[in-house]
């Protein structure tokens, strides 16, 4: 997997690769189109910075009436400077990751919460917001509470009966569990919005399950999962890899967050809360969890932590490690919304332009399973985006349609 960053020069961003891409390689990419920002350009970026990032700060608040008074008035304080467009803060320790922070925010000198990158103000705004709730001083995760709640919910564990009750061959298995494991990513506890929705057919607009499984099933594969959301998305996910170790030589990594983010993406003490959970469950989802916990300790199943799904920058502008165990993948699954933007860049393609044109600097098979929570797409059939135009002004960023899509490399 190449390298690759975007920079702001006088007339805008532009691009340039890092070492780590050929050069034969680097000729044959095409120039991402710039990515979105919070200046209004883009309406919902704008509104989510404004409005919705600011709620989820006061909401952890008001759902940890424990914090201290200072606690709380830090909250409140970047609540504020988010509406009023004060500068991006500058990184302070602690964090594990500030080096690479110092560098991100070095891009954006002198840039405002509603007039810089969103990919970069999101995860700006999540990693301050940890770091005034002491999460590296003292382990608090200020979304714990929502989190709680969602491993307490009928949906989570109904959903999950369903899908281990799935039938047929293991290719079989896998296709519906692909989507049982997309439209669970509606289950985003940082927008209800989408969490509510009931499962149709036609919201479904570009399925490359078959095209995926052939990679999830073959013998010995090595499948990299980069999951998101926490409770009954994760749930839907370990049934999935399950199902992959079904093989005796498949092997599974499970590539996860190392701080709070997005209110519920999952870090390794939510996976294992998760199991101790299915175990306390009985039944299926006990053995489930049983299976899950065997294969970790025989090295099958491995979690990867790791600070880049926190940080700001874009797939094609991966550390080496990070890239080298994605590239050593017989296929990567991406899961939700934030990890397709990182993918493509998070930049508004034309959205029938080919999947493979925002991908060409990939090196292993990809599928991203998506259910779409902002604008950037590519890969719809022709017509599709036109009708969905005429029908629904928000279908890109309502949670409602779900995207499977998958890229090989020709190399391949």
């Amino acid at each position: 997997m190449g390298t690759a960053r975007t920079t702001k020069g006088p007339r805008g961003p532009r691009r340039c690769y890092r070492r780590g891409v050929a050069e034969g390689l680097a000729s044959q990419l095409p120039p991402f189109p710039p990515p979105l920002r919070t200046d209004g350009s883009n309406a919902f970026a704008r509104h989510s910075m404004q409005v919705r990032i600011p709620a989820i700060a006061r909401e952890v608040v008001a759902r940890n009436p424990g914090f201290s008074q200072t606690i709380k008035d830090d909250v409140e304080r970047l609540a504020v400077g988010i509406e009023g467009d004060q500068p991006l803060p500058a990184p302070r320790p602690p964090a594990l990751d500030l080096p690479g922070w110092v560098r991100a925010h070095g891009e954006h000198a002198g840039e405002t919460w509603l007039s810089t990158q969103w990919f970069h103000a999101e995860f700006a705004f999540y990693r301050e917001l940890g770091r005034r709730c002491r999460f590296w001083e003292m382990g608090v995760d200020p979304f714990e509470p929502a989190k709680q709640e969602e491993l307490a919910s009928d949906r989570l564990w109904e959903r999950l009966e369903l899908a281990l009750a799935r039938r047929g061959s293991r290719d079989e298995r896998l296709v519906g569990l692909l989507d049982d494991s997309l439209w669970a990513n509606r289950v985003d506890l940082s927008y209800a919005v989408a969490a509510a929705r009931a499962r149709a057919d036609e919201d479904l607009i570009a399925d490359d399950r078959d095209a995926a499984t052939r990679w999830l099933a073959r013998p010995g594969a090595r499948v990299h999962i980069v999951v998101d959301n926490t409770g009954t998305e994760l749930a839907l996910d370990l049934a999935l890899v399950d199902a992959i170790l079904e093989d005796a030589g498949a092997s599974v990594a499970v590539h996860l967050k190392m701080e709070p983010v997005f209110v519920s993406d999952a870090m390794p003490r939510d996976l294992w809360m998760l199991v101790e959970r299915m175990q306390a469950r009985g039944a299926d989802a006990r053995r489930l969890a049983d299976r899950l916990r065997a294969a970790a300790e025989a090295g099958r199943l491995a979690l990867v932590p790791d600070p880049f799904w926190s940080s700001p920058r874009f797939l094609f502008d991966a550390p080496p490690h990070v890239a080298s165990a994605l590239e050593g993948a017989t296929i990567a699954v991406f899961k939700g919304d934030a990890n397709y933007r990182r993918i493509v860049g998070d930049a508004l393609w034309p959205p029938t332009d080919p999947f493979a044109r925002a991908c060409a600097y990939l090196r292993a098979p990809i599928v991203a399973l998506r259910t779409m929570k902002s604008d950037p797409v590519l890969g719809l059939a022709a017509g599709i985006p036109e009708r969905l135009d005429a029908e629904d002004a928000r279908w890109r960023v309502d949670g409602r349609r779900g995207v499977i899509q998958a890229f090989v490399p020709a190399a391949r």
